[in-house]
């Protein structure tokens, strides 16, 4: 992995997005909700201020705006603080 975060921010790979409904129907591109849950890739040293509680490995559920999207080597992540974070499961 190229990308290290700094301070308290965590770098998640996105859940893949729902392909079908419990009723067995396939959703197309345009309706699939973006995933609120992801895994967690990096984690950044932390501040003075910020202990990190998230690790490596940690699967988290995020807000549904929460961090910024990015493509590393044809991979999709979001980069965002730990505050974004509601909770670890």
């Amino acid at each position: 992995m190229k990308v290290k975060p700094l301070a308290d921010r965590v770098l998640i790979e996105p859940n893949p997005a729902e392909e079908k409904t419990a009723g067995g129907l396939f959703i197309p591109d345009t309706a699939k909700e973006k995933p609120l849950s992801g895994k967690v890739v990096a984690v950044g040293p932390g501040t003075s201020d910020v202990k990190m509680e998230v690790k490596v490995g940690d699967q988290v559920l995020y807000g549904k705006y929460a961090g910024t999207e990015l493509n590393v080597e044809g991979k999709d992540y979001l980069i965002m603080k730990q505050g974004d974070i509601f909770a670890i499961i």
